[in-house]
């Protein structure tokens, strides 16, 4: 069912004292609400004046696939797989990155919101910034047109979720680091507003680390560099990264430094993104499993397409591996042990 109104999803939530998602299921006639709730959602829309249209049937129409930007190799990696996938069931795709210079995700979608849109796959889109309002989802998924995320979970849309394990990635990194025997080990990642750091940072501290063990940058080589720079100084001798890019930047700081890696330090990176094997040294890192993430998103996303199911609002949780290559070594004698 497609809605129009000047309220919100948000607006109808909170006057009925449940989530948008919940709000969303009972605008589009879908099972697993309570009688009750559902005549809350319904009266609230009716006093908030939130009308509704029932649209003819749905033409046929394209996926697109929404990236924060295409510079950043997992991404394109993510993007060249989900439209291989989409191409293969025969479904249309158009790729939506939202680079520095370009047009925002929010600005993608309110140029989609009105179109023939079949489906939506986003990969470490709105959900994944806490700081960003999920609004402009809403509005699509107010129409009902599915949408998959990819790395960004929330619990406040009606949407597929499917994730790497951060906390996996973090134990496997870890524990590699410490059978070499270091202890001082550090972890670099992105700012706490984004999810995927937040997941790292909570696995990293379950592991008996101090909050000075961890610093936030950006998920950039010049990040890297920056968050190496502080953990060198207070005598970490391994640094796990958030993204392969920051790991880049941490073997580049400890060269600036006249270190040698992994004889003075040891470096993990995460994405196992292209040419990370032929890197000097070559990179140790954690491979996200992109292509079980894709086809799992995007098998969910046709069967939604094709008969109109709800999609399970689950997160699935997919195990990362650890590669193990030369940037990673026995810990420097003398500097194994804390202080």
């Amino acid at each position: 069912m497609t809605t129009v109104s000047k309220a919100r999803l948000a607006d109808l939530a909170e006057a009925a004292g449940v989530s948008t998602a919940t709000v969303s299921r009972v605008l589009n006639n879908r099972p697993g609400v309570k009688a009750d709730t559902r005549e809350a959602v319904q009266a609230a829309a009716a006093a908030l004046g939130y009308a509704a249209e029932r649209p003819g049937p749905r033409r046929p129409g394209p996926v697109a696939i929404m990236l924060p930007e295409l510079s950043n190799p997992s991404f394109t990696a993510f993007a060249e797989i989900l439209d291989s996938l989409l191409y293969a069931a025969g479904v249309r795709t158009f790729v939506c990155p939202a680079g520095p210079t370009g047009m925002s995700e929010d600005q993608h979608l309110a140029a989609l919101v009105d179109t023939n849109l079949a489906g939506i796959v986003s990969v470490s889109g709105i959900p994944a910034n806490n700081t960003l309002s999920l609004e402009p989802y809403e509005k699509i998924i107010s129409r009902g047109i599915p949408i998959v995320f990819i790395n960004a979970p929330t619990d406040e849309l009606a949407a597929g979720f499917y994730s790497c394990s951060d906390a996996e990635a973090v134990n496997a990194s870890v524990a590699h680091l410490r059978t070499l025997g270091h202890r001082r080990i550090g972890l670099a990642v992105g700012p706490d507003r984004f999810v995927p750091a937040r997941r790292k940072a909570a696995a990293f501290e379950a592991l008996g680390f101090g909050p000075e063990s961890i610093e936030r940058t950006t998920y950039t080589a010049e990040g890297g560099q920056v968050a190496a720079g502080r953990l060198i100084e207070s005598g970490h001798t391994a640094i796990v990264c958030g993204s392969d890019l920051m790991a880049l930047g941490v073997i580049r700081e400890a060269r600036v430094r006249g270190m040698r890696v992994p004889e003075d330090l040891s470096v993990v990176g995460f994405d196992d993104s292209p040419l990370m094997a032929f890197t000097d040294p070559s990179l140790t890192t954690v491979r996200q499993p992109v292509r079980p993430i894709a086809e799992a998103a995007v098998s969910a996303l046709l069967r939604a397409m094709g008969d109109g199911s709800e999609l399970d609002p689950t997160e699935v949780l997919f195990h990362p591996d650890l590669v193990i290559r030369r940037s990673t070594g026995p810990a420097p004698a003398g500097r194994a042990i804390l202080p």
